[in-house]
């Protein structure tokens, strides 16, 4: 908890799904309802992260490991510094994220799952990465020719195909609040 009674304790909210699940579309919703509430906060993108700091990262089960190991650190320096983290990261394995929350800290660390269900991220498709890897384009493909683990205990799991934006960012700014 902060120091002084009117100081919010930051937290990261690691969004975590398959690709297309909607992470980024809530991610910037978020940050925007906390910028309306004047809220030092950061967004971390996984595909924005990797055009900078994880840029030497390909794809491989070591790789991932790297980016999301990286993405955490950054995280937990943000936390230190203040700030709320929103993490949008597909992160398919559990033990990373169990990584990401041990450099976090626990009491840090929110779990939030886009629970987004494959047929509805494949018919959203965004950038076309479903059509490629079912043509074998691309390899090792999280949800299509590499797996996704589902978090075991989200602190939240919201299904973007079945929750309008609105809604959800009402929830995400519930679990925000009960923990700063």
């Amino acid at each position: 908890m902060p120091e002084h009674p009117t100081e919010r304790a930051a937290v990261t909210l690691w969004l975590t799904g398959l690709s297309g699940a909607g992470k980024s579309t809530l991610a910037a919703a978020l940050a925007a309802q906390l910028s309306a509430r004047a809220v030092p906060h950061l967004c971390l993108d996984g595909d924005v992260m990797r055009t900078g700091l994880c840029r030497d990262l390909g794809f491989s089960a070591a790789d991932r490991q790297e980016n999301i190991r990286r993405v955490a650190e950054v995280a937990a320096l943000l936390n230190r510094a203040g700030l709320t983290v929103i993490c949008s990261l597909i992160s398919p394995l559990q033990a990373d994220r169990d990584r990401a929350r041990a450099i976090i800290g626990a009491e840090k660390f929110l779990e939030v799952y886009l629970c987004t269900p494959l047929a509805a991220c494949e018919q959203r498709d965004p950038k076309g990465l479903y059509r490629r890897a079912r043509r074998q384009e691309i390899h090792e493909f999280t949800g299509i020719s590499a797996p996704y683990e589902p978090p075991q205990t989200p602190a939240l799991s919201i299904d973007c195909s079945q929750e309008p934006v609105e809604r959800a960012v009402t929830r995400l700014l519930a679990l925000w609040s009960t923990h700063c």
